[in-house]
Formats: C-alpha cells, structure tokens, sequence
C-alpha cells in the first residue's frame, strides 16, 4: 500500500488569490481523499500496467510535493491480468472505504470488476486502458467511465489503414480469447468486410502458452495479405518468436495498443520491420506538461495508457474535493460537472490549483494529457485520437494520427 499524506502550504498559487479560494475552502481544508488504483502490476499485462498505476498515482503525488492542503490516500492493488484477482482487488478498496479507483486495464477484469464490486456498491471506477466496445452498454448505474477510447473506433482505424492506405485485401486475425481481443476482432473483421476485404482465418488464443506455433499454422493457412495479432506483451513475445520461427519474416503484421511497447523488439530480439501498429494517442493539451513531470518523478518517459492513468485519477480526485466527501454516490454526480466544458481550463499543468478551485465550487473544466477528457453519457470519450505506428532497427516511431470526434 502507497501512502501520500504530506501537508503543508500550497506552493505556486500566490497573492490575493490564494488568500481568497483558501478562505472559499472552509471545512474541507485538511481533508483527505482516498483513490484506488487497480492495474495489472504482474501477468500478461505486467509490463504495461506497472507504468500506467504510476501515471494514476502521480496527481496525488503532485498536491503532496506542492504542499497541498488536500492529501490523498493511495492504495495500489494488483489484478494479476485475471479477472478473478481484479475482483478481489477492487473489493479489498470497497472493504476499506475507498470510493473510487483507477483500474482496471484489461476489459476482461474491467467488466466483472465492474458488475460485480463497482456498481453493487456504489463506487466509481475509471479505467485508463480498458477498451472492449461491450463495456459502454454495462447496467453500471452510471459508476463506470473510461480515458480509454472503446475499440468500436480502434477496430475501424485497423480495416482502413490495412485496406485503404495499404492496399491489402486478405486479412486474418489471431487474438486473445477474452473480452478485449474477441470484441476488437470482431469490429475490424466487419470493417474490413464493408470496405470489400477478405478475411482468410480467424483464431482465438490462450494468454501465456508455451508455443503459438500450431494456432499460427492455422490463421497462416490460407496465405493472407497480412496478420492482425490482438495480444498483451507476455503472449505477444511468443508469439512473435514463433512467427520468425517458422513462417515468412516479410508478411504485414499489424498490432494493437496492447503490444505498443518500446521493448518488444529486443524481448522477441528481432527488429520486427514487417510491423505495424495502433494505439489510443496521448494527445491532449496538456500532454508535455504531464509527460515532464512524470519525467521528472520516474525518471523514465510515458508509455502508451500512462497519460490516459493520470487523468483517470485527476478527475476522480476533482470530482471528490469538490463533493466534498469520500462517497461514491457523490464522485460520481460531480464527475462531468469537472471534465466537460463548464468553467475555467485546469489540467495537469496546475493541478493542484485545480483542486484549490474544485473545493471552493468554482467551474472547471479538466483538460487532460490524454485528450480532453470529455465523457458521453455511457462514461466514454467523446474526442479521441489514434497514433499509427511502425517498427523498424529495434525502434518504435509515431507515423501518422487520426482523430475522431463524436
């Protein structure tokens, strides 16, 4: 469990200002939140989920090193990548009166994560990474949102740059079986479809097999144009290994965001140049000034979902200052009233001003690092973009964007 608990004066808000929100403040000054974090700190997902957990703690972090009047109290659990840990994960936050937490990352925890311990209990989840189109319909009595775009985009930016950039007109599709790789499979193959494709193979997989050699020999059978493998690093890593192994290096592969990591390369020590992939870009306003700080506290820079952490966590944390109590009834009620257009433009650039203004009742409208971080009335995205991306010499590299505006 991570503790931050540091008081003091807050640093950075001078003048007659500050003199006047604190006076604005009242009984909440002191006051303590209390945020959750749910990631995938070990598992399929371990290589991912351990960075983005510290992009959701670093806004607590923020106020602690800003001398912040308000303090949060951060308890980071592990889902393990399995459903089952992310259950009991989010209902060791629930037994300990957190109301609200950042998590989880893969949609096949998110969702029973969700129906199971979120919404029966009244407690608001916001995920970072969880994409699965199936989680924006939930009976979530309106508990769930996600920074994280649904895939019913990401499976159409797949289809197009295969079919209409690229020019390839026989696809097939290896993807794990479970919510996130059947849901997002499934978008691209009927995309594809529409646009005059072919898919030649479809084959579902376990996580974390010792070989992908045999399901390879499936999907390959029919000779396609080029490969999507919808995986999460441990698998994707073998899988890859086995690829080079056995089948020709040359064909197109094309990956998804939970294969978009730096390593990759050197882990399946090829330099992949077939590759291709796409992912959730980190292209809100206040990207740089996030990706500095987190610089500066990690010593590393952001990866793909981290912006999307943070700003999970930040609007939760606005969202309960300025209810004014560790209730998730009350999170949840004030949620859009602190990210959609509203007041005056926050983001990570000064948070803890944000929350100065949060507690005093002032409107405000968060602008995060990951987007705008403007929630419909499903709790997703309205305003996302794509980054398209390539490998090539062990190295990863941003090539093209697309947006997307509801």
């Amino acid at each position: 469990m991570v503790r931050i608990s540091r008081r003091g004066v807050l640093a950075g808000i001078g003048g007659v200002g500050a003199l006047s929100l604190t006076g604005r403040i009242g009984a909440q000054e002191g006051r303590e939140v209390m945020l959750g974090i749910v990631q995938p700190e070990s598992g399929d997902l371990g290589e991912l989920g351990t960075p983005i957990a510290d992009g959701a703690e670093l806004p607590g972090r923020e106020l602690a090193d800003a001398g912040s009047e308000f303090t949060v109290d951060v308890q980071r659990e592990d889902t393990q990548t399995l459903s089952e840990a992310g259950i009991s994960a989010a209902q060791s936050l629930v037994d300990a009166g957190y109301p609200m937490f950042t998590g989880a990352a893969a949609s096949d925890v998110t969702i029973p994560v969700a129906q199971e311990v979120a919404t029966p209990n009244q407690v608001v989840m916001c995920s970072p990474a969880s994409t699965s189109p199936d989680i924006t319909d939930l009976a979530d009595d309106d508990f769930v949102f996600r920074t994280a775009p649904s895939d019913a985009l990401q499976g159409d930016v797949i289809a197009e740059v295969a079919f209409e950039e690229r020019g390839w007109e026989q696809g097939a599709s290896l993807h794990l079986n479970d919510a996130y790789g059947v849901a997002l499979s499934g978008v691209f193959e009927d995309r594809f479809e529409e646009l005059g494709g072919e898919i030649t193979g479809t084959e579902a997989f376990e996580p974390e097999q010792p070989s992908y050699t045999s399901v390879l020999e499936s999907v390959l059978a029919d000779d396609p144009d080029f490969l999507l493998v919808i995986a999460f690093p441990v698998s994707g890593i073998q899988i890859f290994r086995d690829f080079y192994a056995g089948f020709d290096p040359d064909l197109p592969v094309i990956v998804t965001d939970g294969l978009i990591e730096d390593d990759l390369p050197e882990s399946v020590d090829n330099p992949m140049d077939n590759v291709l992939g796409t992912a959730p870009a980190a292209d809100g306003p206040e990207v740089d000034a996030f990706a500095e700080s987190y610089e500066d506290e990690y010593g590393r820079s952001p990866g793909v979902f981290n912006a999307h952490g943070y700003d999970a966590s930040a609007v939760m944390i606005l969202a309960n200052v300025r209810a004014g109590d560790n209730d998730g009834v009350a999170v949840r009620d004030e949620m859009r009233a602190v990210a959609n257009p509203n007041g005056e433009t926050v983001g990570p650039s000064n948070f803890p001003e944000a929350v100065e203004l949060a507690a005093a009742g002032e409107e405000i409208t968060y602008e995060g690092a990951s987007s705008v971080v403007e929630f419909d009335d499903n709790g997703d995205m309205r305003a996302v973009t794509y980054d398209i991306f390539e490998f090539g010499d062990f190295e990863l590299e941003v090539v093209d964007q697309i947006d997307f505006e509801e």
